[in-house]
């Protein structure tokens, strides 16, 4: 039960970032460099007490490859957020955040051709019926062509959920390193990785409340959430990591709509719909998926 409830804890603060992210002020590259450091800075503190209160076991042996597919996959990872907090930049959060969660299904199509997994007849009906919700909810049915719907900058949104799909194929292959120290290795480099890119005029002109809403995204968001999705990931069944992980898209599409003021036509509303069914198929396949 209390698994249960940390997991919840962190699907709910996962679906408040959307909202929280375009309070900060900051584009995102310089957002996405904010919650790796701050999040290398709470796990890591975390990950070293854990660390020092186990010293005296022995410890276990990592393969060099291990650390590779961490890297890799903490690469896909930030490429991902960057893209992620792009797509809020451009368009609703309800919309971004349904077509993000296209990435179950995207792994399972991957996991196809990667992993030589059969698709059954039943997980490509579910797959098609993601799709043509995240293409109505995206709002298509408002554009006269397919390329005036891709300019609209949904493509930030389907890019997010291709690498999120990648950050999660990639992450199946780490099996001895623990969660925590893999968090860790993934937050640090995207810290040595944006690090060149980022505009520091951007941090120059901001509001004490901007500050605020940042060292929550970084700190919570991030950090804390981080914290209770992994201690809790091992302890649930993979039907139970079903059911709580809509507890994300349902937090951020009722934020987006009684605080934003959001208001979906009839078409993104059954486009909304569709996705939820589709992607109560796929998450049942894929538990090991890492979240924002």
């Amino acid at each position: 039960m209390y698994a249960k409830l940390k997991f919840a804890i962190s699907m709910a603060i996962f679906g408040s970032i959307g909202l929280f992210s375009l309070k900060t002020g900051l584009p995102s590259i310089e957002l996405v460099f904010i919650r790796c450091l701050c999040a290398s800075l709470l796990l890591g503190a975390i990950w070293g007490i854990g660390t020092l209160k186990t010293k005296q076991q022995k410890p276990n042996f990592i393969p060099r490859r291990e650390y590779v597919l961490a890297l890799l996959c903490g690469v896909f990872l930030i490429i991902n957020w960057v893209f992620f907090f792009r797509s809020l930049e451009v368009m609703p959060i309800t919309v971004a955040v349904s077509i993000y969660h296209l990435a179950p299904v995207i792994v399972l199509l991957l996991g196809s051709f990667i992993f030589k997994e059969k698709i059954t007849k039943t997980g490509l009906v579910f797959f098609l019926i993601c799709f043509l919700g995240t293409l109505l909810v995206g709002g298509i049915h408002r554009y006269a062509t397919i390329a005036e719907f891709v300019s609209t900058g949904v493509i930030w949104a389907f890019a997010a959920a291709f690498f999120y799909a990648l950050t999660s194929i990639t992450g199946k292959g780490i099996q001895s390193l623990s969660p925590l120290s893999t968090t860790v290795i993934q937050t640090s480099l995207g810290v040595l990785l944006l690090i060149p890119f980022v505009d520091w005029s951007n941090f120059m002109h901001l509001t004490f409340e901007n500050w605020l809403y940042i060292l929550i995204t970084g700190f919570i968001h991030t950090g804390l959430v981080f914290y209770l999705f992994f201690s809790s990931l091992r302890e649930l069944k993979a039907q139970t990591i079903a059911i709580l992980v809509f507890v994300d898209p349902i937090v951020a599409i009722l934020l987006d709509v009684t605080i934003l003021n959001y208001r979906p036509d009839i078409y993104q509303l059954l486009g909304i719909l569709l996705v939820f069914v589709g992607i109560s198929y796929s998450p049942k396949k894929e538990k090991g998926i890492v979240k924002t």
